[in-house]
């Protein structure tokens, strides 16, 4: 299963889209290759300013507070998953078609384009993370484009199932008897701060495994090895219970996607701690994954 693609890659890819011409009958898939620009953060949830002053040439901008999530589903914490309709027409929206290569990009080490990649994976349609994001695209010597891109709507059709789900009752489950990892930052993970949620700590049994520790200094996903060796330390192998929860969803995603690169197939907790807190879970804090 390949999750990345590498941004010579991508370059070579849309100048065979650009041209008409079939991909390489050696690379997969053989379709187009559109690009789904999902800049977002806690601190900027609107990327599209910074989409529209860079990016890569064709490339969509994705809205994940309003198209990779579903803010009327209440409940289920601050990013609930959009509904199959919703995403649906999101994907037809970016222009996808059955057939083509979605590549999902982000300016944060794909900590951010890891949900679009994620849902684009449960929806069945294939799928790579760019390695390396725009830096990565930048330093590879590829140009980058202004404004806005409007593609002509798509007919891609949404058919959710091709991940495994957790909801809270299952993430308290696994947490006691599986590898339940938290994506936050550490010190989120401690209780030492949170600056979103109405209480700091983590569910009890989980085991912290910041998503930025996936990367390398110029945020790329770090070698096989080294993920697999990583994620091993915490008892997530390949054959174990494994699955991943963050604040939202958001950066939980990229743990998963991490995790499909070393080999260890894992669920997604969508609600994450936002659920979690917010239903009065009980709380752990400090370094152990039982608290204290």
């Amino acid at each position: 299963m390949q999750i990345l693609i590498q941004p010579d890659e991508l370059a070579a890819r849309l100048a065979d889209t650009l041209a008409g011409n079939a991909v390489d009958a050696d690379s997969e898939p053989g379709g187009r290759t559109v690009v789904l620009d999902v800049r977002w953060s806690l601190q900027q949830p609107d990327g599209r300013p910074a989409y529209r002053s860079g990016h890569v040439p064709g490339a969509v901008y994705v809205d994940l507070e309003s198209e990779l999530s579903d803010h009327d589903r209440e409940g289920e914490g601050r990013h609930p998953l959009p509904t199959e309709e919703r995403f649906t027409a999101a994907m037809r929206r970016w222009g996808l078609r059955d057939g083509d290569l979605a590549v999902v990009m982000d300016d944060l080490g794909g900590q951010s384009a890891a949900r679009a990649w994620w849902l684009l994976r449960h929806a069945r349609f294939d799928v790579r993370l760019l390695d390396g994001g725009l830096s990565g695209w930048v330093a590879a010597g590829h140009p980058l484009e202004r404004g806005d891109v409007v593609p002509e709507p798509g007919e891609a059709t949404a058919r959710f199932g091709g991940m495994p789900v957790l909801d809270i009752d299952d993430a308290a489950a696994l947490a006691a008897g599986g590898v339940l990892l938290d994506a936050r930052a550490a010190e989120r993970y401690r209780g030492e701060v949170e600056p979103v949620d109405p209480v700091a700590g983590h569910i009890p049994g989980a085991r912290s495994a910041p998503s930025a520790g996936n990367l390398d200094a110029d945020g790329r996903f770090l070698p096989v090895e080294a993920l697999a060796e990583r994620f091993a330390a915490l008892g997530a192998t390949p054959g174990a219970p494994v699955a991943a929860y963050c604040g939202s969803g958001v950066t939980a995603a990229h743990a998963v996607a991490a995790l499909a690169i070393a080999g260890v197939d894992a669920a997604l907790f969508p609600g994450s701690w936002s659920q979690w807190s917010g239903e009065g879970r009980p709380v752990a804090t400090g370094d152990a994954p039982a608290g204290s």
